[in-house]
């Protein structure tokens, strides 16, 4: 058996699970409505409040689909009760970020011109510029799929640099940095 798709998923009070003929499994809860195409092979059951994803056979394919299934049907059960959250800080000097007419992301990141990014409208998007701190964008919704592609694509307008560690990275990300250049080092004497 597979450890991750054997483990059982308890849902929350308030969270409703559908599945219908195409095999595809809708889930209600307080934060909104997801859904989410599977296999044929694979089966789902709903018993006292806890969710199973069953398997018809022990073949590779059968494997990999239980634990990847278990875990998207769980990412949604999380999703619809408490949602998923991820911060980005904008490291540089003069880089800002500011919201624009409703779901327009505005970032000044050195370059000649502003890049305006459009977040999709599942994804709350909220930027905090405190004085002496580095601007963040906060990104929430209860896609977590959606969330972590939003998140990736506003990351690589400006990749973190190495050496000063100039750029857009997550909160909490740990940067391997590098030194830069040695002065006394060869050259005439």
């Amino acid at each position: 058996m597979s450890r991750i798709g054997k483990m059982p998923i308890s849902l929350a009070n308030g969270v409703q699970i559908a599945v219908d003929k195409a095999n595809v499994v809708t889930v209600k809860g307080p934060k909104g409505e997801l859904k989410q195409a599977l296999d044929p092979d694979i089966t789902i059951s709903v018993e006292d409040g806890v969710m199973t994803v069953q398997r018809p056979t022990e073949q590779k394919r059968h494997k990999a689909l239980h634990g990847l299934y278990r875990a998207l049907l769980n990412n949604m059960v999380q999703g619809v009760t408490q949602g998923f959250k991820k911060q980005l800080e904008l490291v540089g000097v003069g880089y800002r970020a500011s919201v624009v007419r409703g779901q327009i992301l505005e970032l000044l990141l050195g370059y000649s011109h502003p890049i305006y990014f459009i977040v999709p409208k599942e994804v709350k998007v909220t930027t905090i510029s405190e004085k002496g701190k580095d601007p963040m964008v906060i990104l929430e919704s209860n896609d977590k799929q959606l969330l972590g592609q939003v998140a990736a694509k506003i990351r690589t307008y400006r990749k973190p640099e190495p050496y000063k560690g100039k750029g857009i990275k997550y909160t909490g990300e740990i940067l391997r940095r590098k030194a830069g250049k040695s002065a006394g080092k060869g050259g005439k004497k």
